[in-house]
């Protein structure tokens, strides 16, 4: 495929995403206004904000295709299960479409898996059918492939409609040999479950490379917004420079 196939393939595929320290009201405008589209390129899949900034993203966004985006237990993944569960209630009363949950991770490299079972299946079950549970694994910090495959399969057991790589606040985010493991897991799965990666991805390359390795895993049709989405901030510059046929990379994204 040609750069801007490419380009414009992973634009409709994108999590546009502000989860920065200092996010505000303003940013959060011109992230809405980037997602809708309205330079010409066409919609992002959804916009991934933090909790207080969900009312704000769905009514500017009200009348589009684009869905609203929440995190939840992040980044750490070690708040209690009775809070968490709280501010997913809440996020979903504000608007949020979906909810990206961080895995107690810790916990569960720690051998909980207990807890970390407890976590995904009780904010499944005050997400409804229609609205997605993202669980994020934060693969960088696991200690090799077996431990990311554990995690992916106790997810999707759990209930997960995506497994996500990364929260982008660690030292390592998304990896292709992570992407490979959670696509595995998903493959062997008897439930439909979506794959996102997200952290560190800010370039045309680094989005077509995770893209063929779905079409390589998953099947050429496999990676549609059903399935597949990148979560990332820089990365939408570098994908409208390339159908724009400019050379821009993106800068850091989550």
């Amino acid at each position: 495929m040609s750069d801007v196939t490419v380009a414009r393939r992973a634009l409709s595929l994108l999590d546009l995403t502000d989860l920065t320290d200092n996010c505000s009201q303003a940013a959060v405008g011109r992230l809405v206004t980037a997602a809708k589209g309205d330079a010409g390129h066409g919609p992002v899949a959804a916009v991934c904000v933090w909790p207080q900034f969900v009312r704000q993203a769905k009514e500017g966004l009200e009348g589009s295709p684009v869905r609203v985006a929440t995190v939840v237990n992040f980044p750490g993944g070690e708040q209690d299960v009775e809070r968490v569960v709280e501010d997913t209630k809440e996020a979903l009363g504000d608007g949020a479409d979906e909810i990206d949950l961080v895995l107690p991770y810790k916990a569960f490299l720690a051998g909980d898996t207990a807890m970390a079972r407890a976590m995904v299946e009780a904010v499944r079950e005050v997400v409804p059918q229609g609205r997605l549970l993202k669980v994020i694994l934060e693969t960088g910090a696991y200690p090799d492939r077996e431990a990311i495959a554990a995690a992916s399969r106790l997810a999707i057991e759990c209930g997960a409609d995506f497994i996500k790589t990364s929260t982008g606040k660690t030292a390592v985010s998304a990896t292709l040999a992570a992407a490979e493991a959670m696509l595995e897991a998903i493959r062997m799965s008897d439930r439909v479950v979506g794959l996102k990666p997200s952290g560190g991805i800010r370039t045309l390359a680094d989005a077509a490379a995770y893209l063929a390795l779905a079409d390589r895993m998953m099947g050429a049709s496999w990676a549609d917004v059903r399935h597949f989405r990148f979560g990332a901030s820089g990365l939408h510059a570098a994908l409208v420079a390339a159908i724009e046929g400019r050379e821009e990379e993106g800068r850091a994204g989550y």
